[in-house]
């Protein structure tokens, strides 16, 4: 077996992250060799991932990305299983390095885009496995999403202070006069706020998944089976109306001013600027 300097050591210390036993460890088993040793720790963190795939990761922090233009942002998650890995220096490197990969990301959605998204040589993959083999804790990308605009219009985004969720709003607007205007630039920004807090589950009704207004709609006639038909008919309209306008993003009550819905507020900041804007996209990310 080669004679490990402490010099060479201290290299790939420096290179991999890893403390100097792992190092020492990882070169000894590649008799000396920097890149059989490398690969060894890449490996680990594999073999680590692999042993503990059914761990839950509800910790973690959202990322968020938007070009100098405005005109295309992104949003990802990076999970990991504990609070303390999540507040330490080597996640929060992570998540600085994951923004640069959805910067660089396509348009498809899901974690499996940016793992194999590349960045200076390496993909996403091999950076979050070799945080992995130093931290001993499953690391994931959760969950992945770009907007783009094709024309007029202002994407919002919303991170909140404890990085765990975060909201993106895409709005288009009839001309960009309107689309960089205060009033529509301060909804896009108050608007991916109010996804956040207020969880929607679609843009309108006719958004929303109909096996789910169905199973609304038979819950809300058995609670009044025993009433006339057309009182029962009336009836569940009313919940439903209700339950559209707690989950249906243009129709819920806007947080900052609950006699207004969303779209209506929308409405009179477009009319403000003398054009019209619309909601057309939003995404919310949550970790844990």
């Amino acid at each position: 077996m080669a004679e490990i300097s402490a010099a060479v050591v201290v290299k790939l210390r420096k290179t991999s992250g890893q403390s100097m036993g792992e190092c020492k460890k990882a070169l000894e088993e590649a008799n000396g060799d920097m890149d059989k040793a490398t690969e060894i720790l890449r490996k680990k963190g594999l073999a680590t991932l692999a042993k503990r795939a059914e761990r839950e990761t509800t910790e973690g922090a959202v990322v968020a990305w938007q070009s100098e233009d405005g005109k295309t942002a992104a949003m990802a998650t990076l999970c990991c299983e504990t609070d303390f890995v999540a507040k330490s220096d080597d996640f929060i490197a992570l998540a600085k390095d994951l923004g640069k990969y959805i910067a660089a990301g396509g348009a498809e959605p899901g974690a499996n885009a940016i793992l194999q998204t590349v960045v200076a040589g390496r993909n996403f993959q091999e950076v979050l496995t070799d945080v992995v083999s130093k931290t001993g804790e499953k690391m994931q990308v959760g969950d992945y999403v770009r907007f783009r605009l094709n024309g007029p219009g202002i994407i919002g985004i919303y991170v909140h202070f404890n990085k765990k969720v975060g909201s993106m709003v895409r709005i288009e607007a009839d001309s960009e006069q309107v689309a960089q205007s205060p009033a529509i630039k301060q909804a896009a920004s108050d608007f991916a706020m109010h996804v956040t807090a207020s969880k929607p589950i679609a843009l309108d009704a006719e958004s929303l998944d109909p096996q789910l207004v169905e199973k609304e709609k038979a819950i809300y006639a058995e609670q009044v089976k025993n009433k006339p038909p057309e009182v029962v008919n009336r009836i569940v309209e009313g919940k439903l109306k209700k339950f559209y306008s707690d989950y249906c993003l243009l129709m819920q009550p806007f947080v900052k001013d609950d006699t207004k819905s969303v779209e209506q507020v929308l409405a009179e900041a477009a009319k403000h600027t003398g054009g019209k804007a619309g909601i057309k996209q939003f995404v919310r990310f949550e970790v844990g």
